[in-house]
């Protein structure tokens, strides 16, 4: 679709919706139109702009280039000069920018109701909370006005305004994605997130966000071993006994949710969650709170009219925490990090619900500090332990997230997928291609040996015409490839990427007589694969006229 007519789409469900609570900020149709037409003009240029046609929301602590960046408190507000680089990024790419959507004040809350600009309800029953502190965010996206949205997820604010919405939400591992042009909330644990209607779309985005950034010292980027893929049959961890606090309704639909991962193939792994649980208080209730006085804290204490008054005690309190409270919290921190990650070791995985339930507005205004607190019960936890986090839509208004320790983002978009299918994506991580072409291929005896180390299948190749193939006298069975100056053959296979330290230890572990080089493919390009000696080959039967491996293990 050209980007100027999906601009007007947009503008036309704005008006349809009737949701202005949603937006702090709204362009005018004839600015986006202007940046929307000249996207266009550089698509039929040839320009590769993989969002062109996309409409984008910011969340209004983000910063948009022209547009005011809020937190939530008109009086906080200022004019930034350039965008944030999350926002810079998804720009570059060919989407248009919206607006700034509204949120609870300075990213303190789960519930979307503290905020002076209007309370913004569900989509699904507008008397129910839409979820914060992204809730315009992701209401916009649920109501088709945008086809992505960002948002910021400290303690879960990615993931549970998404929960609400039957939307997905992607809170990707800490510092990948750049957090310089964010209004801070709690500077080690903030990160920009994704809102989606399909998984794909969301790990899309992320992926052209990601990269460090000089202007955020705690960016990160990703390590040689992060894997590319979860296994076929993916072990998943769950809870051994039903989530506390989960409500009577949703505890059935978990069930129900937990049968249907099953049935998609994964295995489950029944744990104690009590490690993760335990680390959630210490975001809000522990001296971690501290790092959100540090943001904003004079601020409010300059301003107290200005602040809702939930916001306000919050942060306000948090300004007397002691350098020792903190020191011993994270001690604390520490000792649950490890307990946690120990129980999730051999699985790939960690499936809990997102919420515990779907309050009412009503509910919020009668207890505005408690409610919130619980709605934080399966997400605060996260990314004080390092975790990355997607959480996709489940059964009569029940969502789940899929959790995965740091730089698994990729497994865990793929276990995400078993829920709610979608196409996958090219991993952003970095990747070397291998070419298999025996034992080794999808379904093989040795294939766990690439998807154990988080490989992901590309796609079938072939060889140019200039090898032959041996049966080779090993167990388990496998072909030996030897390229020849003469009366090749042109050899089926498949293209893996690895995890280049990946490659490594394959390499390292390769028996005799199998080695790695250099293959040429019939497109012209060259791959690294597998071949074989040539003394080994002597008196093996050539199998070349099959044309590759599983042809010839048809006939046997």
């Amino acid at each position: 679709m050209r980007a100027a007519d999906r601009v007007r789409g947009a503008y036309a469900r704005i008006a349809e919706a009737g949701r202005p609570e949603a937006w702090i900020t709204l362009r005018s149709e004839a600015d986006a139109l202007a940046e929307a037409e000249l996207i266009d003009a550089r698509a039929a240029a040839g320009e590769d702009l993989p969002l062109a046609g996309t409409v984008v929301a910011v969340k209004d602590n983000i910063d948009v280039a022209g547009l005011p960046t809020t937190a939530g408190c008109p009086a906080y507000a200022y004019h930034p000069a350039a965008d944030a680089p999350a926002v810079a990024r998804l720009r570059a790419a060919g989407a248009v920018v919206l607006g700034k959507t509204n949120m609870d004040q300075f990213a303190t809350g789960l519930v979307g109701t503290r905020t002076p600009y209007g309370v913004t309800g569900s989509v699904r029953d507008p008397a129910l909370v839409s979820g914060g502190s992204s809730s315009g965010s992701a209401v916009v996206v649920a109501l088709g006005i945008a086809d992505l949205a960002l948002g910021t997820d400290t303690a879960g604010s990615g993931r549970v305004p998404a929960a609400f919405q039957d939307i997905v939400g992607l809170k990707p591992t800490l510092g990948l994605i750049p957090t310089a042009g964010v209004v801070p909330a709690a500077r080690s644990f903030d990160c920009v997130s994704v809102f989606a209607r399909t998984v794909a779309d969301a790990q899309a985005a992320a992926h052209l966000m990601t990269g460090p950034d000089p202007a955020d010292p705690r960016s990160r980027t990703w390590p040689a071993d992060a894997p590319l893929a979860a296994p076929p049959r993916p072990r998943v961890a769950v809870p051994d006994t039903t989530p506390p606090g989960l409500a009577e309704p949703w505890a059935a639909a978990f069930d129900r949710t937990l049968r249907r991962l099953a049935e998609a193939g994964a295995e489950l792994v029944p744990i104690d969650v009590e490690p993760f649980l335990a680390a959630a208080p210490l975001l809000y209730d522990g001296a971690f709170a501290a790092e959100r006085y540090a943001a904003v804290g004079h601020f409010i204490d300059e301003h107290p009219g200005e602040v809702d008054p939930s916001v306000r005690a919050i942060i306000g309190a948090a300004g007397s925490i002691t350098a020792a409270a903190l020191v011993a919290d994270t001690e604390r921190l520490d000792r649950l990090r490890a307990r946690a990650l120990a129980a999730l070791d051999g699985a790939d995985a960690l499936l809990l619900p997102t919420a515990p339930e779907h309050p009412a507005i009503a509910a919020v205004a009668a207890d505005p500090i408690g409610v919130n607190s619980g709605l934080g019960a399966y997400t605060n936890f996260v990314n004080p332990l390092d975790l990355c986090a997607l959480a996709v839509p489940g059964e009569d208004g029940f969502g789940v997230t899929v959790l995965g320790r740091a730089f698994a983002d990729h497994a865990v978009a793929d276990i995400a997928r078993l829920l709610h299918p979608a196409p996958p994506v090219p991993p952003a991580a970095p990747a070397l291609p291998l070419v298999v072409v025996g034992a080794h291929l999808s379904g093989g005896p040795l294939n766990h040996q690439l998807t154990a180390r988080g490989a992901r299948l590309s796609g079938p190749v072939r060889t140019a015409p200039r090898y032959r193939m041996y049966a080779l006298p090993t167990t388990p069975a496998k072909p030996g490839l030897v390229r020849v100056a003469t009366g090749g053959h042109s050899i089926e296979g498949e293209l893996w990427l690895l995890p280049p330290a990946a490659l490594g230890t394959f390499l390292a572990e390769l028996p005799e007589p199998m080695a790695l080089g250099r293959l040429l493919l019939d497109d012209g390009t060259t791959a690294t694969g597998f071949l074989c000696e040539p003394h080994a080959v002597i008196g093996a039967a050539d199998i070349s006229a099959h044309g590759g491996w599983r042809a010839y293990l048809a006939t046997r």
